[in-house]
């Protein structure tokens, strides 16, 4: 869903499945799209075909059931197939074949319960030895990170005085790959459980994660970009974020082994939540009356339920066709790795994975309350909305640009999901669906009869725009909230205080006085935390615990009634070894 220009049709058809549009510079210039695919022409092979690689080789998701598949392997190898990958977990394999009957034998197999072909196009012979990603040279920016408009309309700035979200919360970006050395996203970066899952089996090399587009690096920084002073905040810069590469490179199609592979290993490494902002390529909406289409939401269903069951919650964009999900008719951009075809379709017919049981599917606003013109909409199936107009974020090389869609409304999402599982431990996917929607800010119908519903929920914005304040469950009492936002250095054996003058707060201070920290810090067994009370009373928060973890980013509770609430108050924070430093980035009282 890529479009070629600002202001073109933010259409299905186009040759990705991305829910965005055209990347623009920060001077406002529109950075040109890759070529579209030129239609009817399946991708054409790499020139350094890999030996096993033959013309016509189609690749297929054979279903069984869940445990040892060794049986049903040995049946693709004898039926003039190959395993390619497979996911005994969930009863998925991945085989390749260039024997037109493959499918057709393998559905007479016992054991086989579906099998259907993903693509319409050979399997690229990349599959077979893929080139890693470039990784490109990194500019630097000027100091400063203005509060862009995206994160005051939901809220997000006044969020980060209550939290910027716990480092122990993973985020799992499914997209394009993520330049993992942009300076707002490197600090916030968990390389160890990122991965390539292009073709649908995890390629683990260092950098196989890295974008092949921008469309992932965008999304990865609205999502946590660092609160360090330069370029952008991320909705919760606290988290971690890891990439998940779901896209191929040269065409980014995201085909359905592609995002099965991605949803079991967000399942395997605890990603709390995930950001899909892309549909299942090669088919707009899969329906379950063509047997290669069933098998593909099988597939990705079994995935995503996988993946849910593990504790990760899968959040997606609803698509930029401005078209209602809800009374489906036509598909007319299908299938997009071929020749497309017009289609008379159903509401059973689904757009995956958005429409996926217990997938958050969100819609994006436009400035302030409005419907953004692209945004698909649908009563029942989207459940919130928010920004998804002109958002500027990073893209790959250190630089930053502006995109439009669902799938820049998606990771606000994200990350106030984020926020959520940081204030709230232990929370399950069911749990925080829950939250995002009781959150959200209602939104009434506009003067559009397309407009269906209540204000409390509606087919435009489903439960309403989200609010990352709300999420966090503070709203700062005015006049006895207090924060000071600047950088402290923490150099090695050294002590130093951030100051916080309180006024206006008569008496002493209350017995649950709250303390929120934002320390940036490697190692942080190496640091003492302290409040200091107006009177040099020390109240210890930190006392040199967490070991090799990295930054303390939380919320304490000091017993301080016995100390007056006027006053200078210090957070003072003492290094006492050698090698890793770091800054107070900010810390708040709440009275």
């Amino acid at each position: 869903m890529l479009a070629a220009t600002l202001g073109a049709a933010l259409a299905f058809g186009a040759p990705a499945a991305l829910a965005g549009t055209a990347p623009v510079s920060p001077s406002g210039q529109t950075v040109p799209s890759a070529p579209a695919k030129a239609a009817g022409k399946a991708a054409a092979a790499p020139t350094s075909q890999s030996a096993t690689w033959v013309a016509g080789t189609r690749a297929y998701l054979v279903i069984t059931a869940p445990g040892d598949s060794s049986a049903v392997r040995a049946a693709v190898a004898a039926n003039g197939g190959t395993v390619f990958s497979n996911f005994d977990s969930i009863g998925v394999i991945v085989a390749h074949s260039a024997s037109a009957g493959f499918a057709a034998t393998m559905r007479g197999v016992s054991g086989v319960q579906q099998v259907g072909a993903t693509r319409t196009s050979d399997v690229p012979a990349d599959a077979y030895n893929p080139a890693l990603p470039a990784n490109p040279a990194q500019s630097t920016t000027p100091a400063g990170e203005p509060v862009r408009a995206d994160m005051s309309q939901i809220k997000a700035d006044q969020a980060w005085a209550v939290t910027t979200g716990s480092s122990s919360v993973k985020v799992g970006i499914l997209d394009t790959g993520v330049d993992d050395q942009h300076q707002d996203l490197a600090p916030n970066f968990n390389a160890a459980d990122s991965v390539s899952c292009a073709y649908g089996k995890p390629d683990t090399r260092t950098g196989a994660w890295r974008d092949v587009d921008s469309h992932g690096t965008h999304v990865a920084g609205t999502i946590a970009a660092a609160k360090n002073g330069k370029g952008v905040v991320g909705v919760a810069p606290g988290v971690k974020i890891s990439a998940v590469r779901v896209a191929e490179p040269g065409n980014s199609f995201f085909f359905a082994e592609n995002t099965i592979c991605g949803f079991v290993w967000a399942g395997d490494h605890g990603f709390k939540v995930t950001n899909n902002s892309y549909y299942t390529d090669p088919w707009q909406f899969n329906c379950p009356d063509n047997i290669d289409q069933a098998a593909i939401i099988e597939g990705v269903k079994r995935a995503q339920e996988y993946a849910e069951g593990k504790g990760s919650l899968q959040i997606a964009a609803a698509g930029n066709e401005n078209y209602d999900l809800a009374h489906k008719t036509t598909d007319t951009a299908s299938p997009n790795d071929s020749t497309p075809v017009t289609r008379t379709i159903t509401n059973a017919c689904l757009d995956i994975p958005t429409e996926l049981p217990g997938v958050v599917t969100v819609a994006a606003n436009g400035t302030g309350t409005s419907k953004a013109s692209f945004s698909n909409f649908g009563s029942g199936v989207i459940d919130v909305a928010a920004p998804g107009s002109d958002v500027y974020s990073t893209v790959p090389g250190g630089k930053y640009g502006t995109k439009s869609g669902t799938s820049m409304a998606t990771p606000h999402v994200v990350g106030v999901a984020a926020l959520l599982a940081s204030t709230n431990p232990g929370i399950t996917p069911a749990q925080l669906r829950d939250k995002l929607a009781t959150q959200a800010n209602d939104i009434a119908c506009p003067s559009d009869s397309r407009c269906t519903g209540t204000a409390a929920n509606n087919s435009f914005f489903g439960e309403g725009q989200v609010d990352a304040l709300k999420a966090v469950g503070s709203t700062p009492p005015p006049g006895k909230y207090f924060e000071n936002l600047g950088d402290f250095a923490i150099n090695d054996n050294a002590t130093v205080e951030s100051p916080i003058t309180v006024s206006g707060v008569t008496g002493n201070a209350p017995a649950t006085l709250k303390v929120g920290v934002d320390i940036k810090h490697t190692y942080i067994g190496d640091l003492k935390v302290d409040l200091v009370a107006p009177d040099g009373t020390v109240y210890t928060l930190s006392n040199r615990a967490g070991g090799s973890a990295d930054n303390i980013v939380q919320s304490f509770t000091v017993n301080a009634s016995s100390e007056v609430a006027g006053g200078l108050w210090k957070l003072r924070v003492n290094d006492n070894a050698n090698s890793d430093t770091g800054k107070i980035d900010a810390w708040n009282l709440t009275f």
